[in-house]
């Protein structure tokens, strides 16, 4: 927001403009802080201890939903022919899950290590 273009507008870069309150809906408005129990201005030494939300919301991160697990999946690109991958689909929801399940039963039958 640019420059104020009256005493009762505030004009922004793209041209619009902004109705300001007045000074007596101002005074109203502190009025009704004023009065408000729960609320006040505050004082510097407040101001000075304050602390960005992310700082403070740390400890909220990734509570609730799923658990995480010990041995996440991991994202990768696969290419498909067309028919298996429609046939896949067609298992319908789960089908990712039951193709990886599919895979490792695959797997066993084949000479494989974890090292290799």
């Amino acid at each position: 927001m640019s420059n104020i273009t009256s005493e009762m507008f505030l004009e922004t870069r793209d041209g619009r403009r902004i109705r300001l309150n007045t000074p007596e809906e101002e005074a109203a408005i502190q009025r009704g802080i004023d009065a408000d129990p729960d609320t006040h201005e505050w004082t510097e030494e407040e101001f000075a201890r304050a602390r960005p939300a992310h700082e403070v919301l740390l400890t909220l991160r990734n509570r609730g939903g799923r658990p995480r697990s010990a041995a996440p999946k991991i994202q990768t690109a696969i290419r498909f022919d067309p028919d298996v991958l429609e046939g896949l689909r067609a298992l319908g929801k789960g089908w990712q899950t039951q193709a990886n399940d599919a895979l490792r039963e695959w797997l066993k039958t084949r000479a494989f290590t974890s090292s290799s």
